[in-house]
């Protein structure tokens, strides 16, 4: 369990002691909301220049990380819905290619990347607030208190994310399936 960040009563919480305790569950939460791995690190800065702008305004009613979990939510949404995200396709870097090579059947490569863009396509369609709960108990494997615990909200309104995110992704993932089959895939 983390330790509670303190403060002097006088200034409020100090940025750099929130950067260092959460930097790595910023991380985690804007990868949990759909942030391409090459956009990480600049939209991880971007919540941390949010946080800096508000953490006068920053009351300590709510925990820190609930606190962090809301600009990373407004954050991704925002980078969600600008144009250059939805047209960009990235080809790969040098990794791409060396697991290529070594793949025993370049068909399993296929697959493999078809897979990851479906799952990708699936869970875009699900709300972000869902997506992140639904990530972190069923590719995580945290448990509902946990997650409850990292992003400040009661374990019901994790049970009851949770529900609803496995039903949208239920029906995502039919819809995608749909349009394969009428595809001829």
């Amino acid at each position: 369990m983390r330790r509670p960040i303190s403060a002097p009563e006088e200034r409020g919480p100090d940025l750099s002691a929130i950067y260092g305790e959460r930097a790595e569950f910023v991380w985690l939460t804007l990868q949990r909301l759909g942030v391409r791995h090459a956009d990480l690190d600049d939209l991880a800065h971007d919540v941390f220049l949010v946080a800096h702008r508000k953490l006068e305004r920053y009351d300590g009613s709510s925990r820190v990380t609930t606190w962090l979990f809301g600009i990373c939510l407004r954050v991704a949404a925002n980078y969600r819905r600008r144009a250059h995200v939805r047209l960009e396709r990235p080809m790969g870097g040098a990794e791409t290619y060396e697991r290529v090579a070594d793949a025993v059947e370049p068909e399993e490569v296929l697959g493999l990347r078809e897979a990851r863009a479906r799952l990708s396509l699936v869970l875009d369609r699900i709300d972000l607030t869902k997506r992140a709960v639904f990530v972190m108990f069923e590719v995580e494997g945290l448990s509902c208190a946990e997650i409850a615990e990292q992003l400040g909200i009661p374990v019901g309104t994790v049970y009851s994310r949770l529900h609803a995110a496995r039903r949208a992704f239920a029906q995502a993932f039919a819809a995608t399936d749909q349009r394969g089959r009428r595809r001829g895939r």
